[in-house]
């Protein structure tokens, strides 16, 4: 069978678990990034189901703007100002769109994840954001060996980099939450860095949506109100196994009267 880019394709190589979308072709090698999944990949032609039809996961996404209703009739809101860094174009429009549905004001930037951690102070100081969101793609290499070593992974390191520049514009976890990390992120160097929470506990992929979720329940959770950690992780795609975090607060202000 051929295939052209932009078609939707599984690996048999991996009984079909992940849907992609082809981004380029080159000598029978396709280009493979994950459509729900934070997840660059390749694989030979031989390899490729075509999917006919894609559905997105997004039937969690739509329960957890269902628990974030507010009672508008008496008392008004100022939910907190989401940053969010990525390095995937198509990533980040989906989350800012996730944004604007739930009503919460998030500024979006496209960075490449090496550049992040040198384009994060100015931008900091010109938005003054109460979250920030660093991610894109990464990946652990098993191949090359122990999973404790920072450079066995694609862009941890540039990831922790960025982290520990926001926490040196913002020293305080409660006044700056920053939430970083992807795919198989090395979860442990991340919270370490500074990361209020951060991606992956048990090397696995994340929803592209994971870190938004995140950061929305964030921001709608009342000042001085905790945010229940368990809950909160449960409403990502993987759970405890994808993302985890530090317990802490919501960030919004709530006004009365109307």
């Amino acid at each position: 069978m051929k295939f052209k880019k932009g078609d939707y394709v599984t690996r048999k190589s991996y009984d079909n678990d992940t849907v992609f979308k082809i981004i380029n072709i080159k000598s029978n090698i396709y280009f493979l990034k994950g459509l729900d999944v934070r997840l660059l990949a390749d694989a030979p032609g031989k390899d490729l189901v075509k999917v006919k039809q894609v559905e997105e996961e997004e039937n969690f996404i739509e329960k957890v703007k269902d628990e974030l209703i507010l009672d508008r009739s008496d008392f008004f809101y100022l939910p907190a100002r989401i940053l969010h860094f990525d390095g995937d174009e198509d990533y980040l429009s989906r989350c800012l769109k996730f944004y604007k549905e739930a009503g919460v004001m998030a500024i979006g930037k496209r960075v490449h994840e090496i550049d992040l951690a040198s384009n994060l102070k100015p931008m900091l100081e010109e938005y003054k954001p109460d979250i920030v969101i660093i991610t894109g793609h990464d990946a652990y290499y098993r191949k090359k060996g122990n999973v404790e070593d920072i450079k066995n992974y694609k862009n941890t390191e540039n990831f922790v980099k960025a982290v520990r520049e926001a926490r040196k514009f913002e020293k305080s976890h409660e006044k700056l939450v920053i939430i970083a990390g992807a795919c198989q992120s090395y979860y442990e160097e991340l919270i370490k860095s500074g990361a209020n929470f951060a991606s992956s506990p048990k090397r696995v992929n994340i929803h592209a949506l994971d870190p938004a979720i995140i950061a929305v329940t964030i921001a709608l959770t009342e000042r001085n109100k905790e945010v229940d950690l368990i809950n909160l992780l449960e409403k990502t795609k993987y759970g405890k196994d994808g993302m985890g975090g530090i317990m802490g607060s919501g960030l919004m202000y709530v006004g009365y009267p109307r």
